[in-house]
């Protein structure tokens, strides 16, 4: 679990709910045509602006980032460090036979247990880091667009409810009431915008600038291998990906498990 986005949850929604209960009611903040203009009106317009699938793939990248620690550039640097040493011992062939989850990294042993020249690697892995980024940036604008599409029906929700209280002008007792449900749709817009949707996206992107820095270093690696570099020589090529106090000195580096983690 990603300690910071639990903290973040956690801490918003309890800062929240501490200052309606001191402030008031709670009850006051239930309002079922609310709920349904702003999360029905969201969910209806965002099927509408994207396909099934992406939405599904939105929602599916969200659990993942929140429910899995961010990769380590430093473990990306150590496998390609030990596949360094693999490559000048037993040679270039034996990288096909590589065991990884990464399909990236599977790919890149392939291409260079299949002597294809570095021109060549380098423009296949670059075309799957473009791929992989135009592929998060329609998950990410899922929910950057669930952001901007929540406040704007949590204000027609607002108008909503305003015509309806000036309809009952002829009772005075009524205006607060209907005025405060009025105003809770704004309320519900705004606290899924600022406080989920934008949040989210935010994280995915991060999330996707890190995963594009590990692509990189293995892409950066498998051309090393390729040309023989001695593995201090990859490491320090490698290294420079990663800002210099979250280096991990290549002594310390776990090379037996480093396949594991990638």
């Amino acid at each position: 679990m990603d300690i910071a986005s639990l903290l973040g949850i956690i801490s918003g929604i309890s800062l929240i709910i501490s200052a309606i209960f001191i402030g008031g009611d709670f009850h006051s903040f239930i309002n079922i045509p609310s709920m349904m203009i702003v999360g029905g009106g969201t969910i209806a317009t965002t099927f509408l602006t994207f396909q099934f699938r992406d939405v599904y793939a939105a929602f599916r990248a969200a659990y993942f980032v929140f429910s899995k620690d961010k990769e380590e550039p430093n473990d990306a640097v150590a496998t390609m460090i030990r596949l360094c040493y693999i490559s000048r011992k037993q040679g270039l062939l034996e990288l096909g036979k590589i065991q990884t989850k990464s399909g990236f990294l599977k790919k890149a042993c392939g291409l260079i247990a299949d002597g294809s020249p570095e021109h060549v690697i380098r423009a296949a892995l670059l075309t799957e880091i473009e791929s992989l980024k135009m592929r998060h940036y329609i998950v990410q604008d899922v929910f950057r667009k669930m952001g901007i599409y929540s406040p704007a029906f949590g204000m027609l929700g607002t108008l909503i409810g305003l015509v309806q209280m000036l309809n009952k002008l002829q009772d005075p007792a009524s205006i607060g009431p209907s005025m405060a449900v009025a105003l809770i749709t704004t309320f519900y817009g705004s606290l899924l915008s600022t406080m989920f949707f934008l949040p989210v996206a935010g994280k995915l992107k991060a999330r996707t600038i890190m995963e594009v820095i590990n692509l990189e270093i293995m892409m950066e690696g498998a051309i090393s291998i390729l040309d023989n570099n001695n593995p201090v020589i990859v490491y320090e090529k490698l290294s420079s990906f990663i800002p210099e106090r979250s280096r991990k000195p290549m002594a310390k580096m776990s090379l037996q498990d480093s396949l594991e983690k990638i």
